[in-house]
């Protein structure tokens, strides 16, 4: 069972997040803290109690905008220990997801926070604290994904998005957005690995942070020596080093 701290300034969120932790059979205690000092002060705590100390905290639920010290820098003090607990944001704000996860984000939980979305961070903290226990685990062979289709999480859920709808990929440092009709989806991909794989698919690098599908291309345009793509009603800048390949590309293509 999971000793949990939740942190936020806002006292209403405070008590809701703590109100459905204590309802999750897998939580053993979950304590609140109003602003990150108070969280910081308590993690020390826990971290001389040691892990198995009465006052150790496996897991974190993390707030980001409060005043003062904030979720994501409380977070990046953590990353500075040697056993620190592990750390679950709950925030109103899409913007941060990025750095959360650059942070080792176990989860990134939005607001209005659903029990059900709740559950799945929790499911997630217990499994990688029970894999810490459990030390290394042995290699075992995995099958080959499946190249047609990419998994992608929305709202908890693990969903397969066609190759063949992306139209355009965009770098996120170590992390990659990808582009279809009908919304974005951020996966935990390098770029230059994606690149890679789709290259035979038909996906082709314009730019050092955009990869794009050469049949989601409507328009080449040239302008006052710049040139740029009509990607998915999105217009992208192809850099001077990309421009002669791709233009190859589009006069080769079907």
């Amino acid at each position: 069972m999971l000793r949990a701290l939740a942190v936020d300034d806002e006292r209403p969120s405070l008590e809701e997040l703590l109100y459905l932790l204590t309802a999750d059979p897998r939580i053993g205690t979950a304590e609140g803290a109003g602003d990150a000092t108070e969280a910081l002060r308590r993690i020390n705590r826990a971290l001389e109690s040691g892990p198995d100390g009465p006052e150790a905290i496996d897991v974190v639920f993390l707030d980001i905008q409060m005043p003062g010290l904030d979720g994501l820098d409380l977070a990046r003090l953590l990353t500075g220990f040697a056993r620190p607990p592990l750390v679950v944001f709950v925030t109103a704000h899409e913007d941060f997801a990025v750095q959360a996860f650059d942070l080792k984000a176990v989860d990134y939980v939005l607001k209005p926070v659903r029990k059900e979305r709740l559950a799945e961070a929790v499911r997630r903290a217990v499994e990688l604290r029970a894999a810490e226990r459990r030390g290394p685990a042995p290699h075992i062979p995995v099958h080959e994904p499946d190249p047609d289709h990419i998994p992608v999480e929305l709202g908890g859920v693990t969903r397969f998005v066609a190759v063949d709808d992306i139209t355009h990929v965009e770098a996120r440092g170590d992390y990659a957005r990808l582009h279809t009709e009908r919304g974005s989806h951020l996966v935990r991909i390098p770029l230059s690995t994606l690149e890679e794989r789709w290259r035979a698919r038909g996906f082709v690098r314009i730019h050092r942070r955009h990869l794009v599908a050469l049949r989601h291309i409507g328009e080449l345009r040239l302008d006052a020596g710049t040139v740029s793509v009509l990607v998915g009603g999105e217009e992208l800048q192809v850099s001077r080093r990309h421009a002669r390949e791709l233009r190859d590309l589009l006069m080769r293509r079907p």
